[in-house]
């Protein structure tokens, strides 16, 4: 029994005893649906704590009754009691099986990660709860497990979080703040980094109050038989009572004398921290303090001017500003200096802080809280690598923290990682994509993700500016609408009082409608709505759609030279205009500057499949020859027999159309072109057939280094052929009769486009993936946040 179990790392194996995999079968469906389970435990204990922040995440409702099963070595043992009437002890069972009470992954994502989490949990039952933690060594070897796991990991297992994650986290809660998580972060940041993440998603635990337990019938029985007179006295029972009353005295002083501890231990690092708090302040008195912490309620305005941090120049040495902005990070050196990098969008600046009480005041703000700085522009001899405004840095004179960061969820600094610090230590953190978007609101800090969505609004305000230079007319059509837009299953369906409505796939319809009320000239920035299942890189199920439509005099081709122009305004006004913008996305994400001409270069579907046919397979022979694997090469093959035999009036594929854009930067040097001429099978109801052959359509795509960003055609604005193509098409015609009706009564040639806004610039900017330029995407998966 002296024996201690060396501290290891869990197995990353799937295996397990019978007990445990018996123990993560699935529970009955009716079992999912109840209203509450029992839990007989010690509500002070760690392991009720983690029951109740299971049931918390997976949404069961617990009751707590008084419980008293205890282990030999002293450890409380939890009971959960289902509606069954079948009890289930000790804590990682009753996790478990609060944890199968709804489909989900927490109990790990497949088979393999089950076995990961069980191995994790038996770790932290042996190796953290069954040790007393108080020393520092014993948390010491527990941070090493954990630094050392979770170098390359957000969470233990997996990509989210894990019943492993919340026991181990519960478990570590108080050792980590008792020992300072500041400190431990010093020698453990991923340790720590990964603890604040998940208690943060954890949450507040609040554990109520213990009832009376439940008296089972055969309890009773038993109590009725003890109190009945004995026959025959128990020898000795007395004395065991005395005994027992004994011990019970011992455990409930010790179990004062530890809450006292604990207690004083709170207070004396509360006291700790109020050293460097700093004084509450309000707007009424904060100028007769030099630091502090301002709390704004828009009881006066002031007479500070600000500037912003990317105006700081050496231009304005020796004078002082105001400037309000985030710590992005502080290093304390010594008692008395302290520096803080302050970020204001995609610009920062050092900012250096003397003085003991001030400094110490600096050195205790937590990343990403906003503060009011007051400071004197000075110019460093060496410029400042670490801040975008280098060549200045502010000697501060008064600081007010006006909003008080907690913990965050994941470090801006592993968020912010250029792509190639990983290939120099691959051991770095890598925030993974759910991550991200999980915390998003933390995520959009970034310098680079500022830098995103700031070309973002460049792109739509370079897209109405010129639209309107060149007479369109700004409209906002209906989201709500009684058929599907552009015909097809991928349309959402909401209920709409005593019918159904649908979410508009595109204001296709309501553009030409607008241009038959004689507005010639018409574009829509609005959302678009597409039931695609799909979770490609591309694609996603709400986007913002950059639409216009106009009418034309003789050819479409006028469209054509609209949309061309168009993107050329875009593109020079997005070098010339987000220089600073485009840098910082490069500094994180490397990528090539767009090539392009004016005007652009422009082919037929056939020519473009011909060049296909004629120049793709060398590009796919190098990629076959390249490959790594059998697997690999057989996907490369298979795709280079495709290319090799495609037909004239084939559809191309994504893969195809890669491997054209690749051909056109190297036979033509431009990654934006336009195919014309689509087959008519490809094609929506309303695309006007070619007049020459009507295998063909006057339809076309427009694509952004291999990719379509834009599609669109002339329309059929004849009422009689467009119904004949609404019938073919099977789209029922009254729920788009009032469309069909515009057209009778008079009706202009017209042709238009639809842009996928986020797409272009995912592919200006050749990111990898559009859910890094959606401020908040949906996908099938993702409604939140």
């Amino acid at each position: 029994q002296g024996f201690v179990r060396p501290r290891k790392r869990p197995s990353s194996r799937s295996g397990g005893s019978l007990r445990v995999a018996l123990e993560r079968a699935p529970a009955p469906a009716s079992a999912r649906r109840m209203a509450a389970l029992q839990l007989a435990a010690e509500a002070s204990a760690a392991s009720t704590s983690k029951s109740f922040a299971v049931a918390k995440l997976v949404g069961v409702k617990l009751q707590l009754v008084a419980g008293a099963e205890r282990t030999p070595s002293g450890l409380p043992v939890p009971v959960l009691t289902l509606p069954s009437g079948q009890r289930i002890r000790h804590v990682n069972p009753v996790i478990r099986r609060i944890g199968q009470s709804i489909e989900g992954s927490i109990s790990g994502a497949n088979f393999v990660e089950e076995g990961q989490v069980d191995s994790w949990l038996e770790w932290v039952a042996l190796e953290v709860d069954h040790h007393d933690l108080g020393e520092a060594s014993d948390l010491e070897a527990i941070c090493e497990v954990l630094n050392a796991h979770l170098r390359t990991r957000t969470y233990l297992v997996g990509q989210r979080l894990t019943l492993a994650d919340v026991s181990a986290a519960v478990s570590l809660r108080q050792p980590f703040e008792k020992a300072g998580m500041d400190a431990l972060r010093e020698k453990y940041p991923h340790a720590v980094r990964w603890a604040r993440t998940c208690l943060h998603q954890i949450g507040d635990v609040v554990v109520p109050k213990a009832a009376p337990a439940a008296v089972a019938p055969a309890a009773k029985k038993a109590e009725a038989t003890a109190a009945a007179p004995a026959e025959t006295p128990a020898a000795g029972g007395e004395k065991d009572a005395k005994k027992e009353e004994k011990k019970k005295a011992k455990e409930d002083e010790k179990r004062r004398k530890e809450e006292e501890k604990k207690k004083k231990e709170e207070d004396q690092k509360a006291a700790a921290a109020a050293k460097f708090m700093g004084p509450s302040l309000t707007q009424s008195d904060f100028e007769s303090q030099a630091f502090g912490n301002l709390f704004i309620q828009s009881i006066k305005r002031t007479d500070r001017t600000w500037t912003p941090v990317s105006e700081l120049t050496k231009d304005m040495k020796d004078k002082t500003v105001w400037v309000r902005a985030r710590v992005h990070n502080s290093r304390k050196q010594g008692g008395k200096l302290c520096f803080l990098t302050l970020r204001q969008d995609v610009a920062t600046v050092q900012a250096v802080v003397f003085g003991n009480e001030m400094a110490g005041f600096a050195g205790a703000l937590p990343d990403e809280s906003v503060v009011d700085v007051f400071g004197k522009i000075a110019c460093p001899d060496v410029p400042i690598a670490s801040a975008t405004m280098s060549d200045v840095e502010l000697s501060v004179e008064k600081l007010y923290c006006v909003g008080r960061s907690q913990a965050l969820p994941l470090q801006l600094a592993d968020a912010s990682r250029p792509e190639s610090e990983y290939d120099k230590d691959p051991t770095l953190v890598r925030v993974g994509q759910d991550v991200r978007l999980d915390n998003r609101v933390i995520d959009l800090r970034t310098v680079a993700n500022q830098a995103i969505f700031r070309i973002q609004s460049g792109v739509c305000t370079l897209f109405r500016e010129f639209l309107l230079k060149h007479q369109f007319q700004e409209i906002h059509t209906p989201k709500l609408i009684g058929g599907a837009s552009e015909g097809g299953a991928d349309v959402f369906r909401v209920d709409y009082f005593e019918g159904n409505a649908y979410l508009a796939q595109s204001p296709q319809l309501y553009k030409q409608m607008a241009l038959m009320t004689d507005m010639p000239r018409v574009f829509e920035i609005g959302p678009i709505f597409r039931s695609e299942k799909s979770f490609t890189h591309r694609h996603m199920t709400e986007f913002t759609g950059l639409d216009l439509e106009m009418t034309f005099k003789d050819h479409y081709h006028e469209v054509l030279e609209v949309l061309d122009g168009l993107f050329n305004h875009i593109f020079e006004g997005l070098q010339t205009r987000f220089k600073r913008e485009i840098d910082a996305v490069r500094s994180q994400y490397p990528f090539e500057d767009l090539k392009w001409k004016y005007p652009c270069k422009r082919l037929t579907f056939k020519e473009a499949v011909g060049l296909l046919r004629s120049k793709g397979p060398a590009i796919l022979q190098k990629r076959l020859e390249a490959a790594a694997d059998d697997y690999n090469r057989k996907i490369i093959q298979r795709h280079l027999d495709s290319v090799k035999a495609h037909e004239d009036e084939e559809d191309i594929s994504t893969e195809d159309e890669k491997v054209l854009g690749q051909v056109m930067l190297q036979e033509f040097g431009e990654e934006l072109y336009i195919i014309d001429k689509f087959p008519k099978d490809t094609r929506p109801f309303y695309t006007m057939p070619d007049p020459a052959d009507p295998r063909w359509t006057n339809a076309y795509d427009i694509f952004l280094r291999g990719e379509e960003i834009t599609s669109g055609a002339q329309r059929i604005h004849d009422p009689k052929m467009l119904a004949e193509r609404v019938e073919a098409m099977g789209i029922p015609l009254e729920s788009i009769q009032p469309y069909v009706d515009a057209f009778k009564y008079g009706s202009y040639p017209h042709a238009g486009a639809g842009i996928g806004m986020e797409r272009v610039v995912m592919l200006f900017l050749n990111l990898n993936n559009i859910r890094k330029t959606s401020m908040f995407p949906r996908d099938p998966k993702r409604l939140t946040p």
